[in-house]
């Protein structure tokens, strides 16, 4: 697919997607590299933006360059942001009480601690983002590790073969106590990120080092 396609794609995604204003975001597409830039609202809509890009086929990778610009109406004070933060946390029921530790500084929230899955961690960063303030979120929850590499392997290789979205044989899995590292090539941008989510879903996993190579 020519950057030219993927150039008009990403721009028909964008405008498709109903919790982005597009008006205001510029793209430029180099050998399926795409570059989002220009400004918008809220983290959230920047989020999103990015996600969007990420579901056209040919997109190789994003260079992700949008600026957070709040009306100043909409603008809050870091204090209260990490109250709302903290809040919004403690509601969440997948998150254990008092594990997530959050500091905000100029709307950059940075959320610390340690949870036994990488869902929660997940869950920690989604809880935070669509707050009103917020411009960036540096998310240094660290996994609780749970289990020998050699079983992680093993759940690896098992949650990529039920995968339908995979095609399981073009993927290798090697794993460094909780450290994973996947190599290989696949067909789209959907079915590498597919392949990471697996990898993640294992317990005892902490990190994925995702080296699939999009052809």
């Amino acid at each position: 697919m020519n950057d030219t396609t993927i150039y008009q794609d990403v721009l028909d995604e964008l405008d498709f997607e109903p919790s982005i204003d597009a008006a205001n975001i510029g793209v430029a597409v180099e050998n399926g590299i795409v570059t989002l830039s220009g400004h918008v609202e809220s983290y959230a809509e920047k989020a999103a933006a990015e996600a969007a890009a990420r579901r056209v086929r040919g997109v190789r990778a994003i260079a992700e360059e949008i600026q957070v610009r709040y009306p100043e109406r909409k603008k809050h004070a870091d204090d209260e942001i990490a109250a709302r933060a903290l809040k919004i946390i403690s509601w969440d029921t997948a998150l254990p009480d008092g594990a997530i530790g959050v500091t905000v500084q100029h709307g950059c929230v940075k959320l610390t601690g340690e949870v036994p899955w990488h869902f929660q961690r997940i869950a920690a960063e989604n809880a935070v983002k669509k707050l009103g303030g917020v411009v960036a979120v540096a998310n240094l929850v660290t996994i609780r590790p749970a289990a020998s590499a050699s079983d992680i392997r093993q759940r690896i290789e098992n949650a990529l073969r039920r995968n339908a979205e995979i095609e399981a044989s073009g993927i290798k899995a090697n794993v460094t106590g909780g450290d994973v590292t996947l190599q290989g090539d696949v067909h789209s941008w959907n079915e590498r990120r597919a392949a990471e989510q697996a990898a993640w879903s294992v317990p005892g996993v902490t990190r994925v080092d995702n080296r699939i190579a999009v052809t």
